[in-house]
């Protein structure tokens, strides 16, 4: 059976120093594309350098650090291509002061930049001492707080004669500023538009001015970066005039809009914005009123560019202004790549839709926004919340209050510095087993065993802010996903895309793995038959996933849930998850949601129940007015429940569907008997700590029952959800399963008659409904949740636990046989995956669902086969694909045992002289395809372990299929040629292995 054609692709991981790193690859790079180095330790230093710490004597014939280069050899850079552009790339910083504490601590080191030696004419050199020192003074404010930004950023050329697409300006120290700055760069980088950056009053050294100014000179447009701080500065304000008389400049308004660039408003100090930063701002660097009147005025005839970088729409001002400057190059591509980009987004980002009756958490968004980010900026600044500061004094608490500005809450923030007093430096710890922020002298003089004091600290590790990676943990059904969806969907335009990723346990490989098609990443397994090195199948993983950890490690920011982490190990091979994840750090934010008490070592923010206020908004989703008595019920039922906000929203959906008030369902449920149920295991430990729920969930089952008649198709589905896998499920398929469900006796239920009353009339309302209605009713009541793919619903994992716990026989075989009669390997991987589960008994799991031969061949030939090939060659998993096999395998040999043991029929029983047959003599047409079947699982295993180097075993089971099919079909056969075929290919490279070693 052929696998399909594979793609190779070799993989290297960035590592290095400053003065010496290898050459990054970077996707659609056009011949134009520019090397890009980070000089000294400004803000735009990569994070990939592990160092920048350089002596004196060396720091004026410093090397490059990073490169961002074409995939593909540049056609033209400036005469010199390929190495020789990074050979001649040097500079002189002899005017720079190193930090090395600084280098390590920006938001805009992200960023790599270009420098050059050339010595290049200077033009209108604007600047005075009064002017520096307000820079000095700046510089030395910033150099208090704990993000410590390096003095001066480099964007210089490598090489005097060359061009620029785009040359972008901007002034600033301010942490957001600098991401959307790293991020334009890197966007318009990726796109194959070659790009400088420079905040040029950051310099002192004329000769580096002139550079700059010689780059803004040969770059075809301009991009000028404006904030309220902008209009103030010399260089900002000759930029707006150097491009405007060229006609090519593309002014980006971040946190502001074009109208609020009046220069009467400005000048005269109208409104709130200008109160502070306006006034006759040309004073304030010795400059001509005349000209900065003109560089102001000059932003309205720019009509075609009206791009606004407000906090909620940095994504999509990023796209308009890549689109609007491809089109502007002629790069027709770019722009129509960027439309598909979006129209895939915009259908495949988000799993939920948006909760549009969220309430609460303020707190929590805050807090996670300040973790992620380090600082907090709109709306959320006003909200009040405590943060634990890792200090030397014991119980150190901050508090934010509302009259706190920014600036006093970031001197605050000051133990992640080493400039401090009485501090020692802390260095980020990062390791496949622990993260920790964790001080030097301390780990100088750790003990070597634990049990000391050493233990007990690391154990009381405090949240980690700034670093791009949060954990949110609490109870089943206490609202952590809602929480995380929220801030997504809040936060979603700081980042080019959300990626969200289920955390179960054998899941999560493959769901990260499945970002690909977002990521336009290529993890297929890689050929490596005919090369001089065999990968072996755990080294061909690690290729797959380091291609998407490393698209997650550029400059561009991507947000990554991982929602409902079950172990800090993957389920398969007990790998650390910490090994998927892009290092900590970078524009990549992760947030992770968990029902752990720790992850990695990093201190969780633990979600707590709501407050009554809004438990109770909660459960009052109708504009129904209760009295005082009622209201009394709903707090019972609140604490009932256990304040889980999944209860609650139940509870909301049933008051306002059904005519009932909160005291009759208080009543109808504690009438309602629980269920004789085993809750035992791990995953029902939420369960029996809240009986209540359970009855509640009878309820539901009662009213749908009720509505549509006994069995109703809407109980089913829920029933039959909990064998499906922890994804989005299509409506059609959990119907189809639901439907199978084999009939039973009828319960006799006595609290039937008491629902009678309360839902008169919604019983005709609802009778004779399709699935379609029936999936309705589960999202109307809060059962399912919807789902962004159109005709899937989603389940919460209590509601599938207790659906397995519930025990109805037969539906997991109804799932199964749903799955093999409509389950499309495109589609429904995840589902088709949770029946091989059922089918095959993975690990220590029984096997649930046993099935007939026909049916069992029929599923190898149409379902297995083809997911264990696409496993493996799509997605590089290798060893789950081939354990998929042996089992089946496993499953053919046992069905063929059964064939060839002789039984017993009752007619043969009268006829002594008669032998006893077997059911291989009795069905030779059944037992010959299943001896093909085996032989087909044993061809295919061989060949996926011929591409891991395990020769000797993919020898043996090539030798049984041949055996198989020789005996049935003949020598003769193209099947048993091709097997032939295969095993003289085995038998070469076996060879070939023993004669080297």
């Amino acid at each position: 059976m052929e696998m399909g054609s594979t793609l190779n692709m070799d993989f290297q991981e960035d590592s290095g120093t400053l003065g010496s790193l290898p050459v990054t690859t970077s996707r659609n790079m056009s011949s134009s594309s520019s090397a890009f180095f980070s000089a000294n330790q400004s803000p735009f230093f990569s994070p990939r350098s592990s160092t920048c710490q350089f002596s004196e004597s060396t720091r004026s014939d410093a090397q490059c650090d990073s490169a961002n280069l074409s995939a593909d050899p540049p056609s033209s850079c400036s005469g010199i291509q390929g190495t020789e552009c990074l050979g001649n790339a040097r500079f002189d910083l002899p005017d720079m002061k190193l930090e090395p504490t600084a280098c390590i601590s920006s938001d805009f080191r992200k960023s790599d930049h270009v420098v050059s030696n050339g010595t290049l004419s200077s033009y209108g050199h604007v600047g005075d001492n009064g002017y520096y020192d307000l820079i000095a003074k700046h510089r030395k404010q910033m150099r208090s707080h704990d993000m410590s930004f390096s003095p001066v950023p480099i964007s210089l050329s490598s090489n005097r004669n060359r061009s620029y697409d785009i040359y972008i300006g901007l002034h600033g120290r301010k942490p957001s500023l600098q991401r959307f700055a790293n991020w334009l760069r890197a966007e318009l980088e990726l796109q194959g538009m070659s790009c400088f950056v420079s905040d040029r009053a950051r310099f002192r050294s004329s000769r580096k001015l002139g550079l700059m100014e010689k780059a803004m000179d040969v770059s075809s447009f301009g991009v000028v970066i404006l904030t309220r701080k902008s209009f103030k500065n010399p260089y900002t304000i000759e930029e707006l005039r150097f491009f405007s008389s060229k006609k090519n400049l593309v002014p980006i308004y971040f946190d502001l809009s074009p109208g609020d660039c009046l220069v009467r408003d400005i000048v005269e100090k109208r409104g709130e914005l200008w109160e502070k930063h306006g006034g006759e701002l040309w004073f304030l660097y010795g400059g001509l009123e005349k000209e900065w009147k003109e560089a102001v005025n000059g932003l309205f005839r720019v009509d075609e560019w009206k791009l606004e970088a407000q906090d909620g729409s940095w994504r999509d001002c990023i796209s308009r202004a890549v689109s609007l400057l491809a089109m502007r190059l002629g790069r027709r591509s770019v722009v129509e790549q960027m439309m598909r980009w979006r129209e895939k987004v915009e259908k495949e980002e988000f799993p939920f839709p948006r909760n549009e009756n969220f309430v609460g958490r303020k707190k929590e968004l805050s807090e996670l926004e300040f973790i992620l980010f380090g600082d907090i900026s709109g709306e959320t600044e006003r909200d009040y919340f405590e943060l634990k500061a890792r200090s030397k004094r014991k119980n150190l608490m901050i508090g934010w209050s509302k009259s706190s500005s920014v600036e006093e809450r970031l001197g605050k923030r000051q133990w992640g510095s080493g400039s401090r007093k009485g501090k020692e430096p802390v260095i980020w710890k990062e390791s496949e087993k622990e993260i920790e922020m964790q001080n030097t002298e301390r780990q100088q003089n750790q003990r070597p065993k634990g049990g000391g004091w050493t233990s007990r600290r690391k154990k009381s590790a405090k949240i980690v802010y700034g670093k791009g990676i949060a954990c949110v943990t609490g109870d089943s059904g206490i609202g952590k996903t809602e929480l995380l969806l929220e801030f997504a969907y809040r936060y979603h335009q700081r980042y080019k895309m959300v990626l969200w990723i289920g955390g179960e346990s054998r899941y999560i490989r493959q769901n990260y793995l499945n970002l690909r098609s977002l990521l336009e990443v290529d993890v297929r397994v890689e050929n490596c038959i005919d090369k001089s090195k065999m990968k072996s199948f755990d080294e061909q993983e690690e290729a797959a996933i380091s291609r998407i950890r490393k698209e997650l490690m550029r400059n561009i920011p991507f947000l990554v849930v991982i929602d409902n982490l079950e172990s800090e190990k993957d389920w398969w091979d007990q790998k650390l998850i910490m090994d998927l994840l892009p290092r900590f750090g970078g524009e990549t934010h992760i947030v992770i949601s968990t029902r752990l008490p720790r992850v990695m070592n990093l201190e969780p923010l633990k979600l707590s129940y709501l407050s009554a206020v809004e438990a109770m908004s909660l459960m009052q989703v109708s504009a129904k007015e209760y009295p005082i008595a009622e209201i009394d019920v709903l707090r019972t039922i609140e604490e009932k429940l256990g304040r889980l906000t999944l209860g609650l929203a139940i509870v909301g959906a049933i008051l306002s569907e059904l005519p009932i008030n909160p005291s009759r369902l208080l009543d109808t449920i504690n009438r309602i008997p629980l269920r004789d149920i085993s809750l035992s295991g791990r995953e029902a430990h939420s369960l029996r700590k809240n009986t209540f729920l359970l009855q509640l969930f009878e309820v539901c089952f009662s009213i749908f029952d009720h509505a549509v008649g006994p069995r109703s198709l809407a109980t089913r589905m829920v029933l039959v959800s909990g064998w499906f896998a922890p994804a989005a499920i299509p409506v059609s398929l959990l119907a189809l399963a639901a439907r199978k469900i084999p009939e039973k006796h009828k319960r006799t239920c006595f609290w039937r008659k008491v629902l009678r009353s309360l839902t008169c009339g919604f019983s005709s309302s609802y009778s004779k409904r399709s699935e379609t209605e029936a999936s309705s009713m589960l999202l109307r009541f809060n059962i399912a949740r919807s789902s962004t793919k159109e005709g899937y619903v989603h389940f919460n994992e209590l509601i599938k636990v207790y659906a397995r716990k519930r025990g109805v026989t037969g539906v997991a075989h109804a799932m199964v046989q749903a799955i093999v009669s409509r389950g499309s390997l495109s589609l429904h991987s995840e589902h088709i995956w949770a029946a091989c589960f059922l089918l095959f008994g993975f690990g220590n799991d029984p096997i649930v669902v046993e099935l007939r031969v026909s049916e069992l061949l029929y599923l190898v030939k149409e379902v297995i086969l083809p997911l264990a090939i696409r496993t493996f060659i799509t997605f590089s998993r290798c060893r789950p694909a081939l354990e998929l096999l042996q089992l089946c395998t496993n499953a053919l040999e046992v069905a063929d045992q059964a064939f060839v043991t002789p039984v017993e029929k009752w007619f043969d029983k009268s006829l002594c002289w008669r032998p006893i047959k077997t059911n291989a003599q009795l069905n030779p047409c059944l037992w010959q395809d299943l001896a093909l079947s085996r032989a087909t699982v044993l061809e295919t295993r061989a060949k996926l372990l011929l591409r891991g180097g395990q020769f000797d075993i993919g020898d043996d089971l090539i030798r049984k299929a041949i055996f198989i099919r020789t005996s049935i079909c003949g020598e003769d056969h193209p099947d048993t040629v091709s097997a032939r075929e295969t095993l003289s290919k085995l038998t070469r490279l076996l060879a070939n292995v023993q004669t080297h070693t």
